[in-house]
């Protein structure tokens, strides 16, 4: 189900995880990460970006769109928990192709999926320091050799989701952007508790442990401002 909330941004809302990544596996589309910031700043690349593949809920904000829209039942789904999830229901028959972090952090990663994930066929990875046009010509070769079905790549907005179009002209598979999830997964960056994770409230829990970031918090409060005053 797609609804045209806030300025044209198309973004999908699920009913659960598994109606996600059942219809991302369906179409092979490329999974792009929706947040209040990310439409209340979209631009007309960023938005284009998020209709031609398939946008999702990943934050507080786009649910309350959505369920402005009438969608009642949408449920938010964090990119950093999304892609543990497809791995945890594909990684017996699926392959996968990891790009992005520094080196040390991409190693650390796939050490621990495949400690956590005894069998998961991980084709090939590599970080997320692609300099020259060389280098990614380079990356697409590799990846249409190991024609891995999921390809994560971590490289932050829109970096990874322009990168992740280019490979899908060349190579149809299902695609997800995760910017910093590897650092997550592998401890470099701490989440919030789960309490503040399962409330709502993990942009609150940053700015608790982060000050700095309250210019970057306020866009979360204009956001449900202008969502309330009927603005998008």
């Amino acid at each position: 189900m797609q609804s045209e909330a806030l300025n044209k941004v198309i973004t999908y809302a699920p009913e659960s995880r598994k109606e996600l990544i059942d219809y991302a596996f369906e179409h092979k589309k490329i999974l792009v990460a929706v947040n209040a910031e990310k439409i209340l700043h979209a631009t007309d690349e960023s938005r284009a970006i998020i209709n031609r593949n398939m946008g999702y809920p990943d934050g507080i904000g786009a649910v309350w769109a959505l369920q402005k829209k009438g969608h009642k039942s949408v449920v938010k789904i964090p990119g950093c928990e999304l892609w543990l999830d497809v791995v945890k229901q594909y990684y017996k028959d699926k392959t996968f192709y990891l790009v992005g972090g520094k080196q040390e952090v991409i190693e650390a990663t796939v050490k621990n999926l495949n400690s956590e994930f005894k069998g998961i066929n991980i084709c090939n990875y590599r970080n997320g320091y692609l300099k020259t046009e060389e280098d990614e010509n380079d990356l697409i070769t590799d990846i249409i050799k190991h024609q891995p079905d999921v390809v994560f790549i971590a490289m932050g907005s829109p970096k990874q989701e322009l990168l992740m179009e280019e490979i899908q002209k060349q190579h149809t598979a299902v695609y997800q952007g995760l910017g910093g999830s590897f650092d997550v997964y592998t401890g470099n960056v701490k989440r919030a508790p789960e309490w503040w994770v399962n409330n709502n409230l993990e942009w609150a829990y940053r700015l608790v442990n982060q000050p700095s970031r309250i210019k970057r918090q306020i866009h979360l409060i204009r956001f449900f401002m202008n969502l309330q005053l009927n603005r998008y």
